[in-house]
């Protein structure tokens, strides 16, 4: 099965479309780290250095002439469509957003071009906000006058098998009628969700940080956390975050406001539970950080993200994190890949 691949990154989501069977045979990415850690990872790819604006009818002529394209998938830059933008409102939100209006339609642009049997596309859970609710429905008009019927939800990375609870937006589109999204293989109370079959429960980030998690690497200057806030960080039970320190959580000496911070700030894993979102910025006081009290090392945040240990980053550790916190778990990519191939085999 042919896929082409859009704002590609290091390839998170390509990396289980891959694995569910698909062969990723052009990609692109305005970054050129990220260039380089796809070529790395996917050294058969055809990819293309360039804005999605720049990207035309000429670069798919090879792609084409081998035949029709089964998959486009991509994840357009989410920023106009995050929690953030509530925060700052000196920014535009959405469509209204020059670049959110540029990648969407940009998006749009290929799916036209390339014209495969289905679509993938991802993005914040913002994406499905009635906020934005005009640029959803643009999204949903645009595909269906193009023939697709469409599919969206939020799903939640730690339903399918990913050591995080990431929820993300993700749209299917198909020319072949109304494709389902993957049935979750693991759950947080997994005795008590009636679905069909045997789920799991979720996996935890003690579990696939336990070989990396050593007396001998527990502390190191490179990841010192919390600043000036470092010996009140190492207070914080696992699993919490400043609002510990807070009057309304009963603390005798409270430090701070209740929600009178982000709420990842002084956040801290549990090795009992899944991991926080991983987020795009490595940041010495804006978590989830380690339960030792540290800043998550790259190996770290790439086990918590699903990727695996070999998988190649470009740049310096700030650029890698970056990569991989925009990423699409591979996991999740996985089932998504899976339920897209059964719906194409079933047509």
């Amino acid at each position: 099965m042919k896929c082409v691949s859009l704002f590609s990154g290091c390839g998170g989501l390509d990396a289980g479309l891959r694995s569910a069977g698909f062969d990723i045979v052009f990609a692109t990415d305005v970054d050129p780290l990220c260039a380089e850690s796809h070529k790395v990872n996917f050294p058969a790819t055809n990819f293309v250095l360039a804005p999605i604006q720049h990207v035309d009818q000429e670069h798919f002529a090879a792609v084409l002439a081998d035949g029709p394209v089964d998959l486009l998938a991509g994840g357009p830059p989410c920023p106009p469509y995050s929690k953030s933008r509530f925060y700052r409102s000196d920014k535009p939100r959405a469509l209204d957003d020059p670049v959110g209006d540029a990648t969407l339609n940009g998006y749009l642009k290929v799916l036209r071009l390339v014209r495969p049997a289905m679509f993938l596309l991802e993005n914040v859970h913002g994406f499905g906000y009635r906020v934005h609710k005009e640029a959803l429905t643009f999204l949903d008009a645009a595909a269906q006058e193009l023939g697709y019927v469409t599919n969206w939800a939020i799903l939640n990375a730690a339903d399918y098998g990913v050591p995080q609870i990431r929820e993300r937006f993700f749209m299917i589109g198909s020319l072949k009628g109304r494709a389902e999204m993957p049935a979750p293989t693991h759950a947080r109370h997994p005795e008590t969700t009636s679905v069909d079959g045997i789920l799991g429960p979720w996996v935890t980030s003690g579990k696939v940080l336990a070989d990396l998690d050593t007396e001998e690497n527990a502390v190191d200057a490179g990841h010192f956390a919390g600043g000036q806030f470092h010996d009140l960080l190492a207070q914080i039970p696992p699993g919490d975050n400043y609002l510990y320190f807070t009057e309304k959580r009963g603390h005798p000496n409270p430090v701070w406001r209740w929600r009178s911070r982000y709420w990842s700030f002084l956040l801290k894993l549990s090795p009992d539970l899944p991991s926080w979102t991983i987020q795009a910025r490595r940041s010495n006081n804006m978590g989830p950080f380690h339960w030792r009290n540290r800043i998550l090392r790259i190996e770290e945040v790439k086990r918590l993200q699903s990727f695996p240990d070999h998988w190649y980053l470009a740049g310096r550790v700030e650029e890698q994190w970056r990569q991989v916190g925009n990423a699409v778990p591979p996991l999740l990519a996985e089932a998504l890949g899976r339920a897209i191939a059964d719906h194409l085999a079933s047509r």
